[in-house]
């Protein structure tokens, strides 16, 4: 069974640069280990995706439409469905100076944020620096190897995993929703974790948001914190 705009779903992917076989990206902790760019602050699970609204590649959009749960993926993103082609005219050269005016030494590699824009320096010569604009990936055929985990169903499952995306260290089992009968309310319950978090009363506040515009029939969200008393 193939899938349609607004489905739930949960997508394991790893992300390559075609010329290199480089990995880039990956909710696999063991892949991105592998690939040297793993990250300890990062949290490596399938990712939630709404089809028609999470921000995705077209071809890869396309793909998981007509994709199956459960079997894997393979999806070539050309440069122009990517990141677009390298553009000469966003290759320029400043005066050294123009750094050192503002106390930085440029190294060639080093990435800079030059009149509100970033650009990697290509090349310091003469005093003269030469500043790439183009995106890192700009002129690469990216591959997207994937695999859609699960469908979610449930309206207590999405609401859970849509609080994961403001709470992503907070695990799924502690995350729990309950409509009431009439479907117009529904209880979230989250462990005394959450209080922790830095605004936390912004936070819950933009959760009951996203909440509410995804389902119309809600007129009400009600959290609850559960502290485990240790005796």
């Amino acid at each position: 069974m193939t899938f349609n705009r607004g489905d739930y779903i949960l997508l394991d992917y790893t992300v390559i640069v075609k010329d290199d076989n480089k990995v880039i990206e990956t909710t696999n902790e063991a892949t991105a280990k592998e690939a040297g760019i793993y990250r300890p602050e990062d949290i490596y699970e399938p990712r939630l995706v709404i089809l028609g609204e999470t921000k995705l590649w077209e071809p890869l959009e396309s793909a998981l439409l007509n994709a199956e749960e459960g079997k894997d993926l393979e999806v070539e993103i050309p440069p122009e469905k990517a990141y677009g082609q390298r553009d000469l005219g966003k290759i320029k050269t400043l005066s050294i100076r123009e750094f050192h005016r503002h106390g930085i030494v440029p190294h060639v590699d080093d990435v800079v944020e030059i009149e509100g824009s970033r650009a990697r320096v290509i090349s310091i010569s003469g005093g003269r620096v030469t500043l790439d604009f183009n995106h890192p990936l700009a002129g690469k055929t990216l591959v997207v190897r994937g695999r859609v985990v699960k469908r979610l169903t449930s309206n207590e499952e999405k609401i859970a995993y849509l609080i994961k995306q403001y709470m992503p260290r907070i695990p799924l089992d502690k995350i729990s929703a309950s409509f009431s009968q009439d479907g117009s309310e529904v209880q979230v319950r989250l462990p005394a974790e959450v209080l922790l978090y830095e605004k936390i009363g912004n936070v819950l506040l933009q959760v009951a948001s996203e909440i509410g515009s995804r389902f119309a029939e809600l007129k009400r969200v009600t959290f609850t914190e559960e502290i485990e008393l240790k005796k």
